[in-house]
């Protein structure tokens, strides 16, 4: 044990970002539910914030960003070529998740503005770690990261600064900000993870090679996202954001069949990816449709990306990244099939809901179905996370063994 390390930041936990931030996220995500349920049903007191609002802001500041950074921080050094944070720096970004948590939960007893402070501890911290490693890449693209990662602490600031003026329309556009930096970040990396990855898949199976990286494409597919966020967020006319949305929609479709996904269908873990980005696809579309035509209501879009499209990617990453690198093989479980069929069901409910307006007993089963689908996964990596890795060596052709292309 190095001199400078003490048994408990040498412990398991604390050997690679994916432990403690994964466990964090599958366990608070099924209390998230449970306590936003209550609170609809009237078992639970009312925060000083409308329950579409707090719920939003935990599911992207709490869940959401503890999965980001478990997967970004474990990605990093096997991609990019950092240093891994572990030990002691680790152990500090958990600390600042956690007191960010217990603070927004705490905050009718705290000193005003108090929480806004805790709560903006931990994207600062993790920018500052970050943003010397990124310098010195190889691959200047990975320093998109960082834009990405204070766009939505401004985001978060921005929330705060709203709810103390009582202005919960502003509170909802931060919100609606941090979504849009999460799609960002949603269509930069996770679509080089799904090429790549898809394209490993098909060599694998002897049915192809990875498509060729367009760096044009993939140029326009951000920018095109970053643009319908602008419109959207500005205010711009509903036929502006409607027509950029479609644009997204018909631009991400060609670049999401360039992968050819559809000839590894029998992946389970590649095909979750490409069901995640026919999610994104879709979401595109709703959003074209309500601003173009009021055909579905203004917020359809929402979850078909939230419970759709990030709730199937992050099944796929964190099953791979968990079994991966503890030295498990590499395959899905039928645990987690049944997660990702949870999953599906809970995000074409959530759809209908929308839609059709639906009460409240379908929403109650829609987010109880998201649950059971976060709890699968913690119940399955759970103890792993808490375990040494087993030795392990990359066979031939493992996908998780692959490297981000030229420009990726």
């Amino acid at each position: 044990m190095p001199r400078h390390q003490t048994p408990l930041f040498s412990a398991a936990l604390w050997a690679s970002p994916f432990r403690p931030f994964f466990l964090l996220a599958l366990a608070y995500g099924p209390l998230l539910i449970a306590a936003w349920l209550a609170t609809l049903h009237g078992l639970w007191p009312p925060t000083t914030l409308p329950a579409g609002l707090w719920h939003g802001h935990e599911m992207i500041f709490g869940f959401a960003m503890a999965v980001i950074v478990g997967i970004a921080l474990t990605a990093l050094p096997g991609w990019a070529g950092t240093p891994e944070i572990h030990g002691r720096r680790l152990a500090v970004l958990v600390v600042l998740w956690l007191a960010g948590r217990a603070a927004f939960h705490l905050a009718p007893y705290l000193p005003a503005h108090l929480p806004a402070v805790i709560d903006n501890l931990l994207l600062p911290v993790l920018i500052a770690f970050l943003a010397p490693q990124l310098l010195r890449a190889a691959n200047p693209l990975y320093l998109l990261l960082l834009p990405i990662l204070a766009a939505l602490w401004a985001a978060n600031i921005a929330f705060y600064a709203a709810h103390s003026g009582a202005d919960p329309g502003r509170a909802a556009s931060a919100l609606h900000a941090a979504l849009y930096a999460i799609i960002v970040l949603f269509v930069l990396k996770g679509g080089v993870l799904t090429q790549v990855f898809t394209g490993n898949a098909l060599r694998a199976r002897g049915r192809g090679t990875q498509a060729s990286f367009r760096r044009g494409l993939e140029t326009v597919a951000t920018a095109a996202v970053v643009t319908l966020a602008i419109a959207d967020l500005g205010g711009a006319p509903r036929a502006l954001s409607g027509g950029l949305a479609l644009f997204c929609a018909l631009v991400h479709t060609w670049r999401t069949a360039r992968w050819q996904g559809w000839r590894v269908i029998d992946d389970p873990l590649v095909a979750l990816m490409q069901f995640g980005f026919l999610w994104l696809i879709l979401a595109f579309a709703l959003k074209a449709a309500a601003d173009l035509g009021g055909i579905v209501p203004a917020n359809t879009w929402i979850h078909a990306f939230t419970v759709g499209a990030l709730g199937m990617m992050m099944l796929s990453l964190i099953t791979r990244v968990g079994l991966r690198h503890t030295g498990r093989p590499l395959a899905l479980p039928a645990s987690l099939r049944a997660a990702a069929l949870l999953m599906l069901a809970a995000a074409l409910l959530r759809q209908a809901i929308e839609v059709a307006g639906l009460g409240l007993r379908p929403v109650t089963l829609a987010a109880l179905l998201w649950g059971a689908a976060i709890l699968v996964p913690l119940c399955r990596f759970g103890p792993l996370l808490l375990r040494p890795s087993l030795p392990r060596a990359a066979p031939r052709g493992d996908p998780a063994a692959a490297r981000p292309p030229s420009g990726g």
